[in-house]
């Protein structure tokens, strides 16, 4: 086996000492492994030229050939800006820099004939490009390059160091000049190759780079997304069944008293029938003598609590303690409230463990822990620190799990012995399939895909600056009705002052519009001190303020199921999934409520397919699909800690498919061959074992 992979990148010739520092800064490149990994993310036909007296303003990009006929450093300070001419048979293009001027007017020799691409743009009803790659024609391609070329990733630094487009691919040309069939070992059985008709791992590689034709360049994409995604589902896979054969558990026989007495003389509600689905697949899990690893996925409101709730009473029936874990206190607060209100006359200790419980009520809540007299705990990541011992810890929940790290859960995991309790995984923000198989494919699933009877659906619509009085008058209606109102502005870190004196302003506004006393505003943001947050929050809960003025503090926080209208401010600065979540804090009540989102007239087309989602349909699931198409995964909460979203080339928002046949066919490989054992299945042990210490990082997602 070759080490020449593993080479450090300083070796490669063209690279040495400082660009190598470079592009380990820049780009997490160390080795010559990750450059070869590191593949294109476009290409540019080099057979299609176009006549600059052809282009206009929606042109798009393009690829030009002409002469370099000026170059010129214009304007002063912040307005300096290098521009060039080029010219071709046809006319005439004006070509400008903002940033990097120096370095780019040393690259480029005036009189010289360019290759150039780039967008086309108009400036004073003149066609120009910015930014444009440059190289000179006469370097053209080499046959072997082929007819595309590669675009590879880059950043401003690189560029002005002389790491720019066209030096990058001169370096993974010397590299790939190196490689041998030796250095990419085959990696997928041969019969599944054959059965794909995917093309060998060593010519996919080259093909990625350099493609030939457009149907190489697919047909090395589509081995590469394959072969990607079958070794995170292989892992994940083996993962689910080590821990299946290892990792023994409380075997949880009983449904007893505190669950039957409670179902039968309690439960405020019928359940629904996807409730009662998730329970039994819980039963049947806890009750199994191996450790229960279960993710329950459930829209807002569609009742995870209460299956969280009568879960507990499963453990308590066999003799252990339950825990509930929510990132923040006010999400802690609302379950233990909620929890102790179904409880009330079962006689059960129950305990509130935060950062703020302090002193004799701290003490107390530790030692009910420690002798079992306290049998349901709930509280935020003060569960986790070392003072607090567990009797007999048997289940352990958590809420809104992706805003928890690894280290944190493990330590919650080690609170009870000879086993780790049962894990439940809750959390109301929807995650896609391919998502879910993807990070979560060594956890079971269950999904509450149904709201309780009488909840009705939210009703949705986009409002714009010029229907603020109407929007103003429905609020009035709704208050006149004995509802309340949320009003939510965006807080983002980069432009948090700004935020905030929107937030006061519009404050200042509607304080106006609704006058006290007859009218009383509420305003929470993440700047306030804990207690004043909760004070303001208790308030609007109790009814005490119609108005809650609020950042997205609020996104998991109160429960009010008085408050019927949700008006959102700069719609347009929100994700989908969060402005999903914000929506479902109303509609909680049997009355029907409202969502308005608010935004300026101009909107990007991302900016309006959102909206335009959030108005067609209130289900948690479409809305993750349609987020995951637009923001990418590495840009869901909760994926970036994974480690396991750091995909090189399958793109999980468009290739579901080729992830469901690549889990299919692992599925079928571990059934069959657990161990690996077969010769036709060595290729596959070989590469696992190889790179076993990379995915151990992310191994124990519980």
């Amino acid at each position: 086996m070759s080490q020449l992979l593993d080479s450090p990148i300083e070796y490669l010739k063209g690279v040495g000492p400082a660009k190598g520092e470079l592009l380990k800064k820049e780009l997490n490149l160390f080795t010559l492994h990750d450059l070869l990994h590191q593949f294109p993310y476009r290409y540019i036909d080099r057979t299609q030229f176009y006549q600059i007296g052809e282009l206009h303003e929606e042109s798009g990009e393009v690829q030009i050939k002409g002469i370099l006929r000026k170059l010129a450093t214009v304007g002063e300070g912040r307005k300096k800006r290098l521009t060039g001419v080029l010219r071709d048979d046809s006319g005439v293009m004006e070509l400008v820099w903002f940033t990097g001027a120096s370095w780019i007017e040393k690259s480029l020799t005036v009189g010289m004939e360019y290759v150039v691409y780039g967008r086309v743009g108009s400036y004073n009803r003149q066609l120009n490009m910015a930014h444009p790659e440059m190289e000179p024609a006469n370097e053209g391609n080499s046959r072997e390059e082929g007819a595309f070329s590669p675009v590879y990733s880059s950043t401003e630094k690189l560029n002005s160091r002389g790491l720019n487009a066209r030096v990058r691919r001169k370096l993974v040309q010397n590299l790939l000049e190196r490689l041998t069939p030796q250095d990419l070992p085959e990696n997928l059985p041969a019969y599944l190759v054959q059965k794909f008709k995917l093309p060998g791992r060593f010519d996919a590689m080259r093909q990625i780079h350099f493609p030939r034709t457009e149907a190489e360049m697919n047909a090395a994409r589509n081995r590469l997304k394959f072969e990607e995604l079958f070794f995170i589902q292989m892992r994940l896979l083996q993962l689910k069944r080590r821990r299946r054969e290892l990792v023994k558990g409380f075997a949880f026989e009983t449904v007893g008293d505190y669950f039957n007495r409670f179902y039968t003389e309690k439960l405020p509600f019928e359940l629904t029938g996807a409730q009662k689905r998730v329970i039994r697949e819980i039963r049947r899990d806890m009750g199994a003598g191996v450790q229960m690893n279960r993710l329950l996925q459930g829209d807002v409101g569609s009742g995870k609590t209460m299956v969280g709730l009568l879960c507990m009473l499963i453990a308590l029936d066999n003799g252990f303690q339950a825990c509930m874990m929510a990132p923040t206190e006010i999400l802690a607060q609302q379950h233990f409230n909620s929890i102790s209100q179904y409880m009330e006359g079962m006689e059960v200790g129950i305990g509130f463990l935060t950062g703020n419980v302090k002193g004799k009520a701290r003490k107390a809540v530790l030692e009910g822990l420690a002798d079992g007299s306290i049998r349901i705990v709930v509280g935020t990541h003060a569960l986790i620190e070392p003072g607090v011992v567990f009797h007999r810890l048997g289940l352990a929940i958590t809420d809104e799990q992706h805003r928890f790290g690894v280290e944190q859960r493990s330590k919650l995991w080690a609170k009870s012995s000879p086993f780790p309790p049962h894990v439940l995984v809750m959390t109301a923000t929807p995650i896609p399939r391919t998502l879910a198989m993807t990070l979560y494919g060594d956890l079971e699933v269950s999904v509450i895909d149904e709201l309780p009877p009488g909840r009705k659906p939210v009703e949705t619509s986009h409002r714009m600056e010029s229907h603020r009085l109407r929007v103003l008058g429905f609020m009035r209606e709704q208050i006149g009705l004995g509802r309340q109102v949320y009003v939510v502005y965006p807080l983002i870190e980069e432009s948090e002052k700004l935020d905030l004196l929107n937030l006061e302003q519009g404050y200042e506004a509607l304080t106006r519009e609704f006058p006290p006393p007859q009218y009383q505003i509420s305003v929470v943001h993440g700047k306030m001190k804990a207690a004043d947050k909760d004070f303001e929050m208790q308030r609007f809960a109790a009814g005490v303020t119609q108005i809650m003025v609020a950042t997205t503090v609020i996104e998991v926080g109160v429960n009010v199921p008085n408050a019927s209208v949700m008006v959102i401010e700069n719609t347009e600065r929100f994700g989908l999934s969060q402005l999903h979540q914000l929506r479902g804090r109303v509609g909680r009540g049997a009355e029907q409520s409202y969502c308005i989102l608010m935004t300026g007239y101009k909107l990007s087309k991302e900016g309006r397919e959102r909206i335009q989602t959030m108005v067609r349909t209130n289900n948690g699931f479409e809305i993750a699909e349609a987020d995951l198409k637009l923001r990418g995964p590495g840009d869901l909460e909760g994926t970036r800690q994974s480690g396991i979203l750091d995909l090189h080339i399958a793109d999980l928002a468009k290739d579901g498919a080729i992830l469901q046949t690549a889990r299919n066919v692992a599925i079928r490989i571990l059934d069959d061959d657990p161990g690996l054992e077969r010769q036709e299945h060595h290729p596959i042990r070989w590469f696992m074992d190889k790179y076993k210490k990379k995915w151990d990082g992310w191994s124990r997602i519980s």
